[in-house]
């Protein structure tokens, strides 16, 4: 689910790739990688994504991307209308919701809305796909009077696009259909986002539009839930928000510093800096109670390694009471007092660990703490950003 708005860096023999519409897959010659009917499509992004990929050394993407012929379009007015919205908001409230301007909203909005377009639309009767396209700029226009559309520039622009994904779509609910009843294939699942931007679980309104906790995966690909098996949990071992909304755990001080500098947050879609903090186990239980975890990815561990004490939020008080749950009202979220556990740091390199035993007494009790408290076991440890740096539990 979602678009171009999230974002993906990959490192693979020391070469880093950016992914926001291109599934994580692509770079794996054997794998077919998959853009489900869930997931809104801004089409000049793609290829500009691809070419900027290629210039990295990605080859054949063509033959291994197939494209459900559901899936939705995002136009570049709704990118435009994006933009508007948030200067709107800016106005209004003295606030926005921090969007990445991509036009993913927008283009659910249309969706919800039925006059969404869809790529098989596209491919389908032009005449009646431009007709269909003017009346949802209209529609926009209509509701955004400063809105420019070149209405007849875009769909010349659609329709060289139509020809240069034709051979990459098809009925995405067979596919997927074929797909899970030929022994041979393993299926991976990739998410975007984040449990706490889900648009029905995270910190309303500042989300994104669609749902990327685990239902997401029944919905935006068309696989019954029993098909679903293992849920994997990916974990920073610090917490980072990019955007605004509430954020229980955040340090505006020399450690929130430390955590920005070391692990180079910055949003890989937007440039922005990300806001960090101690890790919150309310948000992980959280996230966990949602998607039921089979096991964790815990990464990031190394940016850690300096600080003299580590703290990890473990309990929300809320009027001096702890709560059991993650509210869902900002207000009361922004008043939330975190109860924390300090572990002592293990104030020491573990960028060269391969393996557990090669970590650190106290980064493995830090990694036992997460683990017991959750529920969940730990899978796997990153302490860095390649391959090898990702250490395999079990």
């Amino acid at each position: 689910m979602g678009g171009n708005n999230a974002g993906h860096t990959i490192v693979v023999e020391g070469k880093e790739y950016d992914f926001h519409l291109l599934p994580s897959g692509i770079i794996n010659p054997k794998a077919i990688s998959f853009i489900g009917n869930g997931v809104v499509i801004h089409l000049p992004g793609l290829f500009e994504e691809a070419e900027k990929n290629e210039k990295k050394g990605l080859k054949d993407w063509e033959d291994r991307l197939i494209i459900s012929d559901r899936a939705h379009i995002v136009c570049d007015f709704h990118q435009a209308v994006d933009g508007l919205q948030e200067v709107q908001r800016q106005a209004q409230d003295g606030k926005n919701i921090g969007t990445t301007k991509k036009g993913i909203g927008p283009t659910y909005s249309s969706k919800a809305s039925r006059t969404g377009l869809r790529v098989c639309d596209l491919l389908s009767d032009f005449d009646e796909f431009s007709s269909r396209f003017k009346n949802l700029a209209h529609q926009c226009q209509s509701m955004f009077p400063t809105l420019e559309v070149d209405i007849e520039g875009q769909l010349k622009k659609l329709k060289i696009y139509a020809e240069k994904i034709r051979p990459m779509v098809r009925d995405g609910v067979y596919f997927m259909y074929e797909a899970l009843h030929s022994s041979s294939k393993k299926i991976l699942v990739e998410g975007a986002n984040a449990a706490l931007l889900d648009i029905d679980f995270g910190t309303y309104p500042f989300v994104t539009s669609s749902n990327c906790t685990v239902g997401g995966v029944c919905t935006g690909l068309g696989i019954p839930p029993q098909n679903i098996g293992e849920v994997y949990g990916v974990v920073k071992a610090y917490t980072t928000r990019v955007g605004i909304g509430a954020f229980p755990t955040e340090q505006i001080n020399d450690i929130g510093v430390l955590l920005q500098t070391r692990g180079h947050e910055w949003g890989v879609t937007t440039g922005r800096k990300r806001r960090c903090g101690w890790l919150d186990l309310v948000i992980l239980r959280y996230a966990h109670m949602i998607n039921g975890f089979t096991a964790l990815a815990l990464t990031k561990l190394d940016i850690l390694d300096t600080l003299d004490e580590i703290k990890i939020g473990v309990a929300y008080r809320l009027n001096g009471k702890r709560i059991p749950y993650f509210p869902a009202n900002q207000e009361i979220l922004q008043k939330i007092e975190v109860e924390y556990e300090v572990m002592p740091g293990w104030k020491s390199d573990t960028t060269g660990a391969r393996k557990w035993e090669d970590l650190p007494a106290k980064a493995q009790n830090y990694i036992r703490f997460v683990e017991n408290h959750i529920g969940v076991p730990v899978k796997w440890v990153g302490v860095g950003k390649s391959r090898e740096s990702m250490i395999e539990l079990f």
